[in-house]
């Protein structure tokens, strides 16, 4: 087509002044052919090289654009006769085998020519667009962070003001968020807490991630609930624009801890005060006593022949006989006394600002008192007991002294003829049990072969499989004949012989493990027993690891039951257990509930399996107490992600309890008692 020389310096001074107007976006002029076709008649250069096609230089459009951008350019440019005023728009370009972004600029532009000449501008937008795509992302991210959180969570402004509050609150505390926008977060808490709030409100706002333990937060119904708050500054361009409050109501914890304390300190049975709570608190006795140089006296009672009185009753109403026993010795109880249960049928008085004379009374009181009869069942039963009497600091500074000497006036009275006390006298050790002599045996126990390993199976109470088992030691000796574990246990912890005998358990017991993956059997698990000395050792876990190498068993078929009392270094404890579990071995805590109860170590310890003690099983089916402690357990466990077995089951209504409650696990002579492994073998593995 041809031009006039007026229509051509017209066209060009129209795109000099196009190209000026817009230096730093991609401009192009296009004129509309007689047969539809278009032809790029201007291009800037960034326009030009973004967009040629490589080796075109033709002027028509569909050889300077590929084709997928010109089919999307020309469908665009085609609706302009709609569009008077022009036509903008996003795009999506496929730039380089790259999608990339553009804002679309049209415009049909009337110069006196013979062509409908159009003005296209493209902006390239894709790097705004992918930074707007992901900041997009975070915000929803951060949104869904909240709105999800399970605890509730409130933004609050400089001003204390609600900003956003997530939907946990309505589920934790039954305000919704509508209700506290816009409200002053301070007013949600009590009188009391509000000094410590505004404490914590203030360091919040110099960027400090704090937390305050103990608070009390409106509930909806008008009640205060404990919670724990922490604060998450909100950081925008290195100033505090407004902070978010995690709000966690902390009474579950609370009534559980308080559940767990109980359980730490008191016996289950009888609500005296156990070995634990006798240990701290005769530490802090004598602590106060040689401060003002007073004596303590510590009178350790043990009912005589008490297992056969048990026997005969039946372990029923053994226990109620028990109890009663127990609140008859508790009345005598004062400010200057304390009494424990320290075993079965033995107790231990701790008598403050004491002497000789008023511990004399003392004792003659306890057994004038033992001498009433006591009632179970509608009948009458008589109870006798003995006494052995150690003093502060005469007979030691330590609880294990004292007590030992204790226990050594008190074998002496019950070989004396029971029923009477004596104080503790030197020349008492000659007359004190050959524990020496047991020992001796007990050294060459190995070597003589006298020691085997039973296995005790472990039920899963929702199929009645059995997978796994307890190994438990036994001892039978060529002078003592068979010694119970009772016996012969304490000697080896004490006289260090521990280590080498759990050494000797923990290989025989991966021997057999070996020998069952070699014939094929099915998958098990055994669990053994470690000494808290043996535990503590330094080397502990390195040793796990070489005797499952040496017999090339598999980690998971190991279980490591460790009793809480070798728990008392958090540190140390932590150590061993990460080391344990980064081996492989399975980690269970055995007797729970009996000694060193706390949350901080089952929050913080790769435990897998929780084992209640059998003292909590007993009478459970009968025993309100006892079932709300072994609920309670069972369900502080399943919450922090733990296994649950019971032990000590012996009737069907445990079972049927503990199924309730949704114990996984539960082992005991119900099941079967401890066999040697030839009947575990017969029975289980064919």
């Amino acid at each position: 087509m041809n031009y006039s020389s007026a229509d051509a310096s017209e066209t060009r001074d129209y795109m000099h002044l196009f190209a000026t107007i817009n230096p730093f976006d991609m401009t192009f002029i296009l004129h509309k052919t007689i047969n539809s076709d278009y032809r790029v008649t201007y291009a800037n250069q960034q326009g030009a090289t973004h967009f040629r096609r490589e080796g075109k230089n033709s002027e028509l459009a569909s050889d300077f654009f590929t084709e997928d951008i010109w089919v999307t350019l020309k469908n665009f440019m085609n609706q302009l006769s709609t569009h008077k005023d022009g036509y903008k728009t996003k795009i999506f370009l496929p730039v380089y085998e790259e999608l990339e972004v553009f804002d679309l600029s049209l415009l049909l532009v009337e110069i006196n020519t013979e062509e409908p000449i159009i003005r296209m501008t493209l902006t390239n937008r894709t790097v705004e667009e992918a930074e707007r795509t992901k900041l997009l992302e975070t915000k929803e991210k951060y949104e869904s962070i909240l709105d999800h959180n399970l605890d509730p969570l409130v933004a609050v402004n400089n001003k204390g003001e609600i900003e956003y509050a997530n939907p946990a609150l309505s589920n934790s505390f039954g305000f919704h968020s509508h209700e506290v926008i816009g409200k002053e977060l301070i007013g949600f808490v009590d009188e009391m807490s509000r000094k410590s709030f505004s404490q914590l409100m203030e360091r919040a706002f110099l960027g400090q991630s704090i937390d305050l333990e103990e608070c009390s937060f409106l509930h909806r119904s008008g009640h205060f609930v404990p919670v724990y708050m922490k604060t998450i500054p909100i950081v925008v361009h290195n100033e505090v624009t407004g902070v978010h409050f995690l709000i966690r109501d902390t009474s579950p914890h609370i009534e559980n801890k308080e559940k767990l304390f109980y359980l730490s300190y008191h016996d289950h049975l009888t609500g005296l005060w156990n070995r634990r709570a006798l240990k701290e608190h005769l530490r802090e006795d004598t602590r106060f006593a040689e401060l003002h140089n007073e004596e303590i006296t510590i009178i350790y009672i043990d009912l005589d022949r008490f297992k056969l009185i048990n026997d005969s009753l039946g372990y029923n109403s053994g226990d109620e006989l028990l109890k009663r026993i127990s609140d008859r010795l508790n009345m005598l109880s004062d400010r200057t006394s304390k009494l424990y249960r320290h075993s079965g049928d033995e107790f231990v008085y701790v008598l403050r600002h004491s002497s000789k004379e008023t511990s004399e009374e003392f004792a003659n009181i306890v057994l004038k008192e033992l001498n009433k009869p006591f009632y179970v069942d509608h009948q009458e039963y008589f109870v006798s007991a003995s006494m052995g009497i150690s003093v502060y600091p005469s007979d030691g500074k330590e609880m294990d002294v004292l007590l030992k000497k204790a226990d050594q006036a008190l074998f002496y009275v019950k070989d004396r003829g029971r029923a009477h006390y004596r104080f503790y006298q030197e020349d008492m050790n000659h007359s004190f049990p050959n524990e020496a002599l047991m020992e001796s045996h007990l050294r060459r126990a190995i070597e003589m072969d006298e020691l085997s390993i039973h296995y005790q199976p472990q039920v899963d109470l929702n199929t009645g499989m059995i997978n796994s088992f307890e190994a438990l030691l036994r001892w039978n000796n060529r002078k003592f004949g068979f010694v119970t574990p009772a016996q012969f246990i304490p000697i080896a912890e004490e006289s260090g012989l521990i280590i080498q005998i759990g050494e000797w358990v923990l290989d025989q017991v991966c021997l057999q493990l070996s020998e069952w993956q070699q014939k094929g059997f099915r998958p098990m698990r055994v669990a053994v027993n470690i000494s808290p000395k043996q535990f503590k050792q330094e080397t502990f876990a390195h040793q796990i690891k070489q005797i499952l190498d040496k017999y090339g068993v598999h980690p998971n078929a190991l279980e490591v039951e460790i009793t809480e009392s070798a728990m008392t270094n958090m540190r140390e404890t932590l150590s061993v257990l990460n080391d344990l579990k980064e081996i492989g071995v399975v980690i269970s805590i055995d007797d729970f509930g009996t000694g060193y109860s706390s949350l901080s170590y089952l929050k913080r310890y790769p435990i897998d399996i929780i084992k209640i003690d059998q003292s909590f099983i007993r009478d459970i089916e009968t025993d309100t107490k006892n079932a709300a402690i072994a609920r309670t357990i069972i369900h502080l466990a399943h919450n922090l992600g733990m296994e649950v077995i019971a032990e000590g089951v012996e009737k069907l209504k445990q079972v049927d309890f503990l199924k309730e409650a949704k114990c996984q696990k539960a082992q005991g002579f119900y099941f079967s008692r401890p066999v040697p492994i030839d009947e575990i073998t017969a029975k289980y593995m064919s």
